[in-house]
């Protein structure tokens, strides 16, 4: 058991907009609006509760009814609203088309890594504008998602006898639109495996929070590049997400119980580090 107290943060993303009736009967609830800090305000009210003896928040991404768009989420009052809560980690669901043969629609996926293809969103949180984050500070961002969070969420699927593809490469676009069938094409020879709208910057954040990361993925279309399938809809995401969520939950939730079996001191503690050690203001 870790000595440093755990606390999970669930974001949860298209088909979840309503996490707080699909993970457990909240204890409490903080509005949007007294979760405000120096970076603006969360994209929802978060929820509190325990799994399994485990204290849990949940985030919904694009807030209630879905409501924000992929580039107008604050990112960063998200992440900063649950470092401030106390969360040690967070567990992201996400819906993604898929770029590859090999990812059929309804295949669950624990991503490693990401490309960024947008253009318009704060990526970090040491950009002069916080005394929280002073410096410039190059993260590292190899490995992308925390590996043994990305375990966790593999055996949990494992557990529950669900097929979970270890590894993919996740490319973030702006959105709100779709690919082209070019832009799709291109992205696959670039060695994506995935296409969503907010892997990035959500990814990059938590790391620079000192919060460990992983997501679990969903594939729910081609995106445009397959020839014999009918390029991505809205509706037709979201209704196969819906058609999935339990499979989400469960997992979910069989990974929170698992993480409280580990002990995540020295995880934690070497993220600090490394968040320490990356900052080149500090150390010149």
């Amino acid at each position: 058991m870790s000595k440093i107290p755990i606390k999970v943060g669930i974001i949860g993303g298209s088909g979840l907009s309503d996490p707080k009736k699909q993970i457990f009967s909240y204890k409490s609830e903080t509005t949007r609006e007294d979760a405000i800090n120096e970076f603006g305000i969360p994209s929802s009210n978060l929820y509190h509760g325990t799994i399994s003896g485990v204290n849990v928040i949940l985030l919904s991404r694009h807030g209630p009814g879905h409501s924000i768009t992929p580039t107008n989420i604050n990112y960063r009052a998200n992440i900063q609203a649950l470092k401030l809560a106390g969360c040690t980690h967070i567990l992201a669901s996400t819906a993604c088309g898929s770029l590859t043969e090999s990812i059929g629609r309804g295949q669950l996926v624990v991503p490693d890594s990401f490309v960024d293809r947008t253009t318009k969103r704060e990526g970090t949180f040491f950009d002069g504008t916080s005394n929280k984050y002073p410096g410039v500070c190059h993260v590292p961002m190899e490995p992308a998602f925390d590996p043994d969070v990305s375990t966790i969420l593999l055996q949990a699927g494992n557990d529950l006898g669900f097929d979970v593809r270890n590894g993919a490469t996740v490319v973030t676009i702006e959105g709100p639109r779709f690919s082209s069938k070019a832009e799709s094409n291109a992205f696959r020879l670039w060695g994506g495996h995935l296409i969503n709208m907010t892997t990035y910057p959500e990814v990059c954040l938590a790391k620079e929070a000192g919060l460990l990361y992983g997501a679990i993925a969903m594939a729910t279309d081609y995106d445009s590049w397959k020839e014999c399938e009918k390029c991505v809809h809205a509706a037709d995401v979201l209704a196969l997400f819906k058609q999935n969520v339990n499979r989400i939950t469960d997992l979910l939730i069989r990974a929170v119980e698992l993480i409280s079996e580990e002990n995540w001191d020295e995880n934690i503690n070497n993220l600090k580090e490394l968040i320490k050690s990356s900052n080149v203001t500090n150390n010149v």
